[in-house]
């Protein structure tokens, strides 16, 4: 499973753990993905990962719930 957001792309990035002793060692900042329903401009109903800044942006528009006639 890739950690990429279908979005905007966003992937893992690199850095350090930085130690009390100031030693470092090599790490991965890997982004916040989550599983979301997204609707397309055509009415279509796909699931994508996107980054949490995706979907608190507006850049996926959720399809509306239809509640079922009583």
């Amino acid at each position: 499973m890739s950690k990429v957001c279908d979005i905007c792309g966003k992937g893992p990035q690199t850095g350090n753990n930085v130690s009390h002793s100031h030693i470092k060692t090599k790490r991965r900042f890997m982004p916040n993905l989550q599983k979301v329903r997204h609707q397309l401009a055509t009415g279509q109903v796909i699931s994508v990962k996107a980054c949490t800044r995706c979907i608190r942006d507006g850049a996926i528009v959720k399809p509306v719930a239809v509640k079922a006639a009583e």
